[in-house]
Formats: structure tokens, sequence, C-alpha cells
């Protein structure tokens, strides 16, 4: 059986994309494969991330890529990372009107550098967009104490 973690938005949090206490941005919640390590979200966008006739922007399609991606820190026993570098490739429209999958993992880590990848998904499965990063560890998590 695989445990899986839902990742809300953080309520002290401001990021345009994850953050509850930033009322204009996205309010993104994820959750997280913990057998797997996989981070997974699915939304419908709608009409508020607009790019062109009905498609999302290319913007928000690198954000949904770059957060995905962050979430996998938490794999790692990291508190804090960066993006440090992101390679999205555009495929396919991503359609403001249906849902979508968002998915990110990892792919290798070498000191401080996590190299992570995601990707975005149709509901039939189809790959609308791939995005690769490298993020840096900024700070580590405080090993947990037994009680």
């Amino acid at each position: 059986m695989t445990k899986i973690t839902r990742l809300d938005p953080n309520p002290t949090n401001h990021c345009f994309g994850c953050g509850a206490a930033n009322q204009g941005g996205m309010l993104l919640a994820f959750e997280a494969d913990n057998e797997k390590q996989r981070i997974i979200g699915k939304f419908i966008l709608g009409e508020r991330y607009q790019g062109g006739r009905g498609m999302a922007h290319g913007g928000i399609i690198a954000l949904l890529l770059d957060e995905v991606m962050g979430k996998v820190c938490r794999f790692e026993n990291v508190r804090a990372a960066v993006t440090a570098e992101l390679n999205v490739q555009f495929l396919k429209p991503v359609l403001l009107t249906e849902e979508i999958v968002v998915e990110g993992w990892k792919e290798e880590r070498k000191g401080r550098n996590l190299f992570l990848y995601g990707e975005i998904r149709d509901g039939a499965g189809v790959v609308l967009a791939k995005g690769k990063g490298r993020f840096v560890v900024l700070e580590p998590r405080e090993p947990q104490k037994a009680e």
C-alpha cells in the first residue's frame, strides 16, 4: 500500500504558487507518494492563467514544473532549496478547461545539487510539457529526535 501525504498550501508561506498567505497566488496543493518518492498535483487552471486562445501561459507552465520539482526536495530531507536552473520543453498546448496532472521526481543528487524532473500530462496521459531543474540545497532539515 502506497503512503500518500497531502501537501496543502502553508498558511504562513507567501509563495505565489503554493503559499496560502498569498491570496493572489495559485494556492497549489499536491500529494507526496512517499513510497515512489514522487509529487503529484491535479489541476484545472481556468481562464485566469491564460496565455493565448484557451491555453495556459508559458510562465504558468514553468511555474507548475518549478513548484512540483521543488516539492521533491522533501524526500531528500531538505528544508530550503532554490532553483538554480530550469529548462522547460513546451510540447503541446496545456488547455485551461481540462484537468492536468503535474508530477515531479528526483534523478540524482550531487552534494548540494539536486537534479529533478517534472512533467505535465493531460487526462489521457499525453505529456504536454517537461521540465528539468537543478536545485541547490540551502538548509538541510534538522535530524528527527527519537522520543
